[in-house]
C-alpha cells in the first residue's frame, strides 16, 4: 500500500540518491539495447528519426548553419552541401562522409578525435544504408505543420477510454506489453486533485468517490476539478515559471517591484480558459489592441519580468538592451520551444536560426517602452498629483526656513553608505554622480527630497510629509509595455556586441518558419498573430507537451525546451501531433485552443489512471516509461509541499489572489544578498497563503522555495528540476513555517472529537497522506507516540507525531 511509514531522515534520502542512479543508469542501457521507441516499426532508414541525430550529434558543430565558423566549407546539413563534397547518392564506398568516419588515420579520422566524439559501428551502418538508398534529406519534423493522424485500431479496444489511450496502447501491442491496471481510487483521487488544482483532497472527498460505484463518478471528480478557482493557482503557476515572474527587480540591489497583478491575470485567465492564442497574443501586444482594456494592458508584464539593473554607474541603454535579448530568447523558448538564444552572437550552430533572424525578432520587440501603469480611477491619480505637488513645495520651501540646509546635505551626502545610496531611485543616483558644482536645480531638489525623507535628522520635516501624504489615495500599480510611436533604429550587434554595429535591421520572422502575413505593419502585435497563426508548427505541439509533462514527469517530446535538430525525437509522434491539432481545433469551434479540453482528455485517459507499481517486465523493456505502460510518482513542486501540509493542518487561507505575503523564513535570509531587506512575517490568515503567493526575492529566494527545486526567475524555467536532498528533509523537520504548522497540527488533532488515540493516529494520517494506515503503520505510530509522551507534555508528545507525519516521502509526493 505504498510508501512504508519511514521518517525522510537525510541518510535514507541519500540513499535513494544513489539507488535512483543506479536504476537510470540501468536503464539508459537496457534503453539503448531496445528497439527504438519512435517509429522503429517503420521499414528502411529514416533520415529525421535515423540520420539527423547522427549528424546533428557529430557534425553540424562545425559542418552546420554557421557560416562564419564553417569548417572545410563544408555543410552537412543540406543535401545540397553535403552532395557538394561529401556524399555520392547511392554508394557509400565513394562518399567522403564514410571514409573521414572508417579511417585509421587520426588526421582524417572525423569527428577529430579531440572532440571526444566517435559515430559507432551501428551509426556508420545506418548512414551507408542512407546513402545507399539516395542520401534524401526530410525537413526537420518540428518544422513541419502537424497533420492529423488517424486513431489507430487496438486488439482491445475495451482499455482504452479516449484517443489517446489508441495511441499508447497501441504502441504497446506493438512491443508486446499490456497497460498497467487502473490505480486504486484513492491513489486516483489524490492524484488528480493534486495536478488539477494542487491540493490534496479532504477525508471527505475521498470517502465520497470511494463509495461511489457510479460509472462516471471519476468524470464528476473532473469537472469538479476543473471549474474550482485552485485550477487557476496550480496552473498558472507553470506559467510563471515560464514568465519568469518574481516580486523584484533582479542584480545585486534586486529593488522589490509591484506586479503581482499579473499574476493575478494569469490565474484568472487560467480559470476562465481563455483561448490560448488569445492568451499569448494579449501577454505579447494586448496593449495594441483596438481599445485595450486594463486587463489586456496588464497582460503584457509577461515581457516585464525581465530583471532591472539599478546600480549606480550603469550604461541605461545597455541594461534596456539586455531585457530586450531576454525577451527574443523567452519568446523563442515559451512559444516555439527553439533555442533562439544561441543565434544572438552567430548563426545557430545546429538550427537554420541565422543570427539575422535573431536581430528581425529583436527588432518587433525593440520598440515598447516600459511604463509603470497605475490601476486608479482619473480622479485618484488627479487626487495624487494633487498631493504630491503639495509635499514638493513643502520640500522646496525648507531652505529658506533653514539656510544651513545644504550644509546638512552635503555632511549626509558624504557619510551615506554606499549600500544606502544604491538602494535610492535611479534619478536620485545619478544626481549624487553629479560634481556639486554642477548640480542643477533639479538636480538639488532630488536630493534635498532624498534627505528629508530619508536622513535621521528630519524628524519634524519627516512628520509634516506624512501629514500631508496621509490623504493621497492608495492604489496598485503594475509593469507594462507600451509601443512607441516612433520606432527604435535597430542593428545587428557584431558578435553579440551592441557596440558594434553590424548594419540595420527590420522586424522579421525565422525564415525556416511559416511566413509573416502582409498587414500593412510589421509591429509586436504583428509577432503575435504570427506566433498563434495555425501555420506555426511549433506552437500547439510546444505546449501540448508541457501539459503533458506535467502529468507524466516526461513530455512526449522530452526536451521541452529544444524542438530543433538536437532535441529529442517524439517517443509518441502521432500522438503528440493529435494533441497538437486537437488543441487548436477548428476555426471557431468549442474547444480552440482550450487547455482545460486538453486536460480533461489527458488526465480521463486510461494512460493517465494507471498505477505507477513497477513492474519486472519493464525493468529491462522500458525502465525509463517512455512506452507509458504505467503511471509515474512525482513528487509536489515545492509551492505544492507547504500547500499540502497547510491543507493537512488545517491552516490553509483559500484566499485568491492578491499581493505577496510573507510566511516565516530562518533568521538572517535577507542579509545574503547585497542589500539587506526586511522580512515583516504576515500577520493572521496571511501568513497561511499558497506558497505562489510568497513574495519572491531574485536575489534571497525563500529557503522552503529554493530548496525544493523552485526556479530562481532570473531566466524562463520551462522543467522543474526534482532532487533528492538531505536538505529536503532537514527543512520539512527544523524550518520554522514548518515546525509552527506542525504545532498548529497537533492542536488540531487534539482538539477533534474521537473515542481514542487510536483514531487520531488514523484521522492524521488520512490528513496527510489520503489513505488509512495499515496495520504496521498503524503499530509504528502508536509506538511513536508512546515514545513521545514520556517526559513530554501530551501536545509535545502529538507535536512530534505531526511532525513525523509531515515529514513522510509520500506526504510530499503526488501517489
Amino acid at each position: 500500500m505504498g510508501v512504508k511509514l519511514i521518517p525522510a531522515k537525510p541518510n535514507l534520502r541519500t540513499r535513494s540518491q544513489v539507488a535512483l542512479f543506479v536504476s537510470v543508469t540501468v536503464a539508459a542501457l537496457a534503453f539503448i539495447s531496445a528497439p527504438k521507441l519512435a517509429g522503429a516499426e517503420q521499414a528502411g532508414v529514416n533520415f529525421n528519426r535515423d540520420v539527423r541525430p547522427i549528424l546533428s550529434d557529430n557534425c553540424f558543430a562545425c559542418h552546420g548553419p554557421d557560416e562564419n565558423d564553417r569548417k572545410g566549407k563544408l555543410r552537412l546539413d543540406t543535401r545540397e552541401g553535403a552532395v557538394k563534397s561529401a556524399v555520392v547518392p547511392g554508394s557509400a564506398d565513394e562518399s567522403e562522409l564514410i571514409k573521414r568516419l572508417v579511417t585509421t588515420d587520426e588526421d582524417d579520422l572525423m569527428p577529430p578525435p579531440k572532440l571526444g566524439k566517435k559515430v559507432t559501428p551501428e551509426q556508420i551502418d545506418i548512414l551507408k544504408r542512407w546513402i545507399k538508398e539516395g542520401a534524401e534529406y526530410e525537413k526537420h519534423w518540428a518544422f513541419i505543420a502537424p497533420k492529423r493522424p488517424s486513431v489507430p485500431p487496438l486488439k482491445n479496444p475495451a482499455a482504452a477510454k479516449n484517443a489517446i489511450d489508441h495511441f499508447v496502447q497501441a504502441r504497446l501491442e506493438s512491443e508486446g506489453l499490456k497497460p498497467s491496471p487502473e490505480a486504486d481510487r484513492v491513489t486516483l483521487i489524490r492524484r488528480v486533485s493534486l495536478d488539477l488544482i494542487g491540493l490534496p483532497p479532504t477525508v471527505e472527498e475521498v470517502e465520497a468517490f470511494v463509495e461511489d460505484t457510479s460509472p462516471f463518478a471519476y468524470e464528476r471528480v473532473v469537472e469538479r476539478l476543473l471549474r474550482s478557482p485552485h485550477f487557476g493557482e496550480r496552473w498558472g503557476r507553470h506559467w510563471l515559471d515560464v514568465a519568469r515572474y518574481a516580486d523584484s527587480n533582479g542584480y545585486s540591489i534586486d529593488a522589490p517591484r509591484q506586479i503581482w497583478k499579473y499574476r493575478d491575470w494569469v490565474i484568472d485567465a487560467m480559470n476562465a480558459d481563455k483561448p490560448f492564442d488569445q492568451f499569448v497574443v494579449e501577454q505579447m501586444a494586448g496593449d495594441m489592441l483596438p481599445n485595450a482594456t486594463i486587463e489586456q494592458k496588464i497582460a503584457t508584464g509577461f515581457h516585464r519580468n525581465t530583471q532591472i539593473n539599478e546600480e549606480g554607474g550603469i550604461d541605461k541603454e545597455q541594461f534596456r538592451i539586455e531585457s530586450i535579448i531576454d525577451r527574443v530568447s523567452t519568446t523563442g523558448s515559451a512559444f516555439l520551444g527553439l533555442t533562439i538564444a544561441c543565434s544572438q552572437c552567430h548563426d545557430h550552430k545546429f538550427d537554420p536560426l541565422p543570427q539575422k533572424d535573431f536581430f528581425g525578432l529583436y527588432a518587433f520587440l525593440n520598440n515598447a517602452d516600459e511604463p509603470t501603469l497605475p490601476l486608479a480611477t482619473e480622479e485618484q491619480l488627479a487626487a495624487a498629483k494633487e498631493i504630491e505637488e503639495k509635499a514638493a513645495a513643502y520640500i522646496a520651501a525648507i531652505p529658506e526656513k533653514d539656510p544651513e540646509i545644504w550644509t546638512k546635505l552635503r555632511a549626509w551626502e558624504e557619510k551615506l553608505p554606499l549600500g544606502e545610496r544604491q538602494a535610492m531611485s535611479e534619478q536620485v543616483r545619478m544626481a549624487f554622480d553629479v560634481k556639486p558644482t554642477e548640480r542643477t536645480e533639479a538636480h538639488k531638489l532630488l536630493l534635498l527630497t532624498a534627505f528629508i525623507e530619508k536622513g535621521s535628522e528630519n524628524k519634524k520635516a519627516q512628520s509634516d510629509l506624512r501629514a500631508i501624504r496621509a490623504k493621497k489615495p492608495k492604489f496598485d500599480t503594475t509593469l507594462v509595455l507600451q509601443e512607441r510611436a516612433k520606432p527604435r533604429r535597430s542593428y545587428l550587434f557584431v558578435k553579440g556586441d551592441f557596440t558594434r554595429d553590424g548594419g540595420e535591421v527590420e522586424p522579421s520572422v525565422p525564415g525556416v518558419l511559416h511566413p509573416l502575413k502582409p498587414t500593412g505593419t510589421t509591429n509586436r502585435l504583428d509577432l503575435a498573430n504570427w506566433i498563434v497563426d495555425r501555420e506555426n508548427p511549433l506552437l500547439a505541439r510546444v505546449t501540448v507537451n508541457r501539459i503533458w509533462q506535467q502529468y507524466f514527469g516526461r513530455g512526449l517530446v522530452e526536451t521541452e525546451n529544444d524542438f530543433g535538430t538536437q532535441g529529442s525525437l517524439p517517443t509518441h509522434p502521432e500522438l503528440l501531433d493529435w494533441l497538437a491539432t486537437e488543441f487548436m481545433g477548428s476555426e471557431g469551434s468549442k474547444n480552440a485552443w482550450s487547455q482545460k479540453h486538453i486536460h480533461r482528455l489527458i488526465v480521463t485517459s486510461a494512460t493517465y489512471r494507471q498505477s505507477s507499481r513497477g513492474r519486472p517486465d519493464l525493468e529491462q523493456r522500458d525502465a525509463m516509461n517512455k512506452l507509458l505502460a504505467r503511471q509515474k510518482r512525482l513528487r509536489l513542486d515545492a509551492e505544492l509541499v507547504r500547500d499540502s501540509i497547510l491543507t493537512a493542518s488545517g491552516l490553509l487561507n483559500r484566499e485568491i489572489g492578491g499581493p505577496s505575503v510573507f510566511p516565516p523564513q530562518p533568521d538572517g535570509v535577507m542579509n545574503l544578498g547585497q542589500q539587506r531587506r526586511a522580512w515583516n512575517v504576515s500577520k493572521g490568515d496571511e501568513r497561511f497563503r499558497r506558497g505562489m503567493y510568497t513574495h519572491f526575492w531574485r536575489a534571497t529566494p525563500h529557503p522552503a522555495l529554493a530548496v525544493f527545486d523552485a526556479p530562481d526567475s532570473f531566466a524562463t524555467c520551462t522543467r522543474r528540476n526534482r532532487s533528492n536532498t538531505p536538505l529536503q528533509a532537514l527543512t520539512l523537520l527544523n524550518d520554522a513555517q514548518f515546525y509552527e504548522m506542525a504545532t498548529l497540527f497537533a492542536g488540531r488533532l487534539l482538539e477533534m472529537p474521537a473515542e481514542n488515540d487510536g483514531q487520531r493516529l488514523e484521522k492524521a494520517f488520512q490528513l496527510c497522506l489520503s489513505r488509512k494506515p495499515d496495520a504496521e503503520e498503524r503499530a509504528i505510530l502508536q509506538r511513536t507516540l508512546a515514545a513521545a509522551s514520556q517526559g513530554n507534555t501530551r501536545e509535545g508528545a502529538w507535536t512530534l507525531v505531526a511532525r513525523t507525519l509531515l515529514n513522510l516521502d509520500e506526504t510530499i509526493t503526488r501517489e
